[in-house]
């Protein structure tokens, strides 16, 4: 049995033989800063670039990690951004995003320092310079689909190819900033419905452009939009299912024209009550599971939804793996596997992307045992 057969096992909510392992197989499961380059030194190993990507771009897991920890992912693809928009570098710590959104750099992550649309009207959306879907690179997306088609003919791996564009909350938060796009979503629905309708147009049209070439390589897919913190959600499930639902819905059913992938969405905080609108939607995949929150503690999270809905990640970021040994990750993982790894439906993973606060050997351990006791008994 093969790792593309345990994971079509797992999707069909069948007891796999081996537990799928995912370290950078999507844009939510990778390693953060400088953490792949500490853990390259660990192994002895010549570390990669020490640069640290624009937002929204992922860093590859480096070949020699994925082999010695046994990984059964990859991806590829990013967010792209059209030439014709307003992207612009500023300076080596500073640019401005294609959706007009400026950023800098604060030595870690990519800061959000200006939201362009912060206290506009309607008339503002309508002469708003939005990017053009027409003028991404066509070489970029040319290079992607031959990496897929490589990685998808001579090896087992199982692919992912990453999310082209962000999702309509988060971007509506960015740009308007939260408080602004919050109190909207409330007080100008007319506002949240023409601009949600200007990001799914161009969601549309990166989506059919992007997963044509991709999509026949790739097993399954993935998208980012957060709703909620840590211990609630940005907003009620009512309010979710008239302003959020009906976009994110129709962005997952159009990627489904384009491929057969499985489409995994990625929405940190505490999401229980919104996993059956997620499930409506034809999100196959949920990630993560953020255990620290009582309602997402991984047991729950498997007897209210592990039929209908497959779970991704879990294992804590925040405190078992920065703070943890050998003895400790083995039992956080064991745990996690028993309560998880039950008729398929579940893929192996940490809670989020690794942060520079993990040891190397922490990240050894967690690999070590999730492979060790994900085996079919």
């Amino acid at each position: 049995m093969g790792r593309r057969e345990d994971f079509y096992k797992i999707m069909r909510h069948e007891q796999p033989d081996n537990l799928i392992l995912d370290l950078g197989g999507n844009p939510l499961s990778t390693m953060e800063g400088m953490s792949a380059n500490k853990l390259l030194d660990y192994l002895g190993y010549k570390p990669e670039s020490d640069q640290y990507p624009e937002f929204g771009k992922t860093r590859r897991i480096d070949q020699r990690i994925r082999d010695f920890l046994d990984i059964d992912t990859v991806s590829v693809g990013t967010i792209l951004t059209p030439y014709d928009s307003l992207y612009q570098q500023v300076s080596k710590k500073e640019y401005i995003d294609e959706w007009g959104i400026k950023r800098t750099f604060d030595g870690m992550y990519w800061d959000n320092v200006h939201s362009p649309l912060k206290g506009t009207t309607i008339d503002d959306l309508k002469n708003y310079r939005w990017p053009n879907p027409d003028s991404i690179d066509f070489k970029l997306l040319e290079s992607y689909k031959e990496q897929a088609k490589n990685y998808y003919e001579n090896t087992d791996y199982i692919i992912c190819g990453e999310h082209p564009v962000y999702g309509i909350f988060e971007l509506g938060c960015w740009m308007c900033g939260f408080d602004d796009y919050l109190m909207k979503l409330i007080v100008d629905p007319d506002y949240i419905k023409y601009f949600s309708e200007k990001v799914i147009d161009y969601q549309r049209a990166i989506t059919e452009i992007y997963y044509r070439e991709v999509g026949p390589y790739i097993h399954f897919t993935s998208s980012g939009d957060d709703f909620a913190t840590q211990n609630s959600m940005f907003m009620s499930v009512d309010m979710f299912d008239e302003n959020i639902k009906p976009y994110l819905k129709e962005r997952v059913s159009y990627t489904k024209q384009f491929t057969d992938a499985y489409f995994l969405h990625h929405s940190c905080g505490s999401v229980h009550d919104l996993i059956p609108s997620l499930i409506d939607c034809s999100v196959d995949i949920l990630n993560p599971i953020q255990p620290t929150n009582e309602l997402m503690k991984p047991k729950r999270l498997k007897d209210d939804f592990g039929k209908d809905i497959v779970f991704h990640g879990g294992l804590d970021t925040q405190s078992v793996l920065p703070f943890g040994n050998d003895k400790s990750i083995g039992e956080a993982v064991s745990e996690l596997i028993q309560q998880m790894n039950i008729d398929g439906g579940y893929i192996f993973a940490a809670a989020h992307n690794i942060q520079e606060d993990v040891p190397p050997e922490n990240v050894i351990s967690m690999f070590k045992w999730a492979r060790k006791l994900g085996k079919k008994k």
